[in-house]
């Protein structure tokens, strides 16, 4: 039996790539500012409490700066 290669590798490198999504932003100088802040709030669209401890680190981080 042939094993094609490319198939196997294609398979591979999207189960690696689903296993990488999931985590939440991090609140820090690049996710608090501008298109890194859009991009991150996009992330906590369904879970409204952890949406607003990442705006409080931010604005925590924008005081101490």
């Amino acid at each position: 039996m042939k094993v094609n290669y490319n198939v196997v590798g294609v398979i591979a490198l999207s189960i690696t790539l689903l296993g990488c999504g999931g985590e939440l932003p991090e609140a820090n100088s690049v996710n608090c500012s501008g298109r890194g802040m859009e991009k991150a709030l996009i992330e906590f669209k369904n879970n409204e409490p952890a949406r607003q401890a990442f705006l409080d680190k931010c604005d925590e981080i924008k005081k101490n700066n």
